[in-house]
């Protein structure tokens, strides 16, 4: 273990750089925030930070947190109930409720009795699944940025990088995905990207020559990117003290890993606000439906806050596709790849990638923790 005194002066650092650490050299005693009440929604540099990034006021910004804590808890009731004729979900922000789409009235009743609120729609969630499935299946051309499902639409949304539409191999990739099913195709402005970077000095990281950001604490270390690093790789903290390995990975296909702590670094379930103190901020893991707001922090552009925009997306990167992604409007740089995507207090994903910056916007991809913690048989450290 480090000396008191050096973990004093490795917390101020870490104050001064504004970095979001949940793994970390901060003594015990950093987790000891002051005691917020359980049903607390959020600490200040969230609700700052929402502020910021959605135009809402603060009392807006806890009215629409609590308002998605509700939908995240109604989401499983109503898809009980829809049972097979479930279209999907997603939560509407201007009525502050959770809207569920169904194939047949008669499941409206049951889904209306869960607290939401209930739209028609042809397909099911089952039969857009599979069309995107087969989707995933295809090899996609440089153009194609990425496809999901959108139960708004009640479609597969393929996105096509702008000025590429009429590419021959764009326009066979798409007549492919509509003999999948019901394809809707948009414009994204510009390819999406992985957010590592080369090594810069005073920031959380480093592995390699490469910079990324910290995640989520698990017990026994964190969880981040998978094309931060392989399997092996030595991981060097904000001081370039030896922190772990990674000891799994995977990219692409999946953009996860995990890596180890020890050599007298900490787990701790809280992140360092940027120049505040610490706030007990992951609680669970409680995944937020479509629509809902949801924050990021990284190591290079700091909060910065926007809503889901879609789930279950395949990212079509120049070093391959990656599955099972989670779409946000909130923007990132490199960097910020590995580092904490969260809505409320419930740790949401780990950011991938994406296309533009925090100067001009932008969207960016964060994989889902929960199948993290599934996959290596993880448990989230929380408060």
């Amino acid at each position: 273990m480090r000396r008191t005194t050096t973990l004093r002066t490795a917390l101020s650092a870490l104050l001064l750089l504004g970095t979001w650490v949940t793994a970390s050299a901060l003594p015990a005693s950093a987790a000891e925030s002051p005691a917020r009440s359980p049903q607390a929604p959020a600490s200040p540099g969230l609700l700052d930070a929402m502020q910021r990034d959605l135009g809402l006021t603060r009392d807006a910004a806890e009215a629409r947190l609590a308002a998605e804590r509700k939908a995240t808890a109604t989401e499983r009731k109503a898809r009980e109930a829809a049972g097979s004729a479930y279209g999907g979900s997603w939560f509407d922000a201007e009525r502050g409720r959770l809207t569920v789409a169904v194939t047949s009235d008669t499941v409206t009743d049951s889904v209306r009795d869960t607290g939401a609120a209930v739209r028609l729609v042809r397909h099911t969630a089952r039969q857009l699944d599979a069309a995107k499935a087969t989707i995933d299946a295809l090899s996609a051309p440089a153009g194609v940025g990425s496809w999901h499902v959108d139960p708004k639409a009640n479609k597969v949304v393929v996105n096509v990088v702008a000025g590429h539409r009429d590419d021959n191999d764009v326009r066979a990739f798409l007549a492919r995905a509509r003999e999948a099913g019901p394809v809707t195709v948009r414009q994204t402005p510009a390819a999406p990207r992985t957010f590592a970077a080369g090594t810069v000095g005073g920031d959380p990281y480093y592995t390699g020559n490469v910079r990324c950001s910290i995640g989520f604490s698990v017990h026994g270390g964190f969880v981040t990117a998978g094309h931060c690093g392989s399997p092996g790789s030595a991981v060097y903290g904000w001081d370039r003290s030896y922190v772990g390995t990674f000891q799994g990975s995977s990219f692409p296909d999946n953009d996860y890993a995990w890596v180890n702590v020890g050599s007298g670094w900490w787990t701790v379930p809280v992140v360092l606000g940027w120049g505040t103190v610490p706030d007990q901020l992951v609680r669970g893991s409680a995944e937020a439906p479509v629509g809902a707001s949801v924050c990021r922090s990284g190591s290079t552009t700091r909060w910065h806050c926007g809503r889901v925009l879609a789930k279950n997306e395949t990212v079509n990167y120049s070093q391959g596709a990656v599955h099972q992604m989670t779409k946000t409007s909130v923007c990132a740089q490199p960097g910020d790849s590995g580092g904490s995507f969260i809505s409320g207090d419930q740790a949401q994903g780990v950011t991938s990638g994406g296309w533009g910056n925090c100067s001009s916007g932008g969207e960016t991809w964060h994989q889902p923790v929960n199948e993290i913690l599934n996959r290596y048989g993880l448990r989230l450290h929380t408060a």
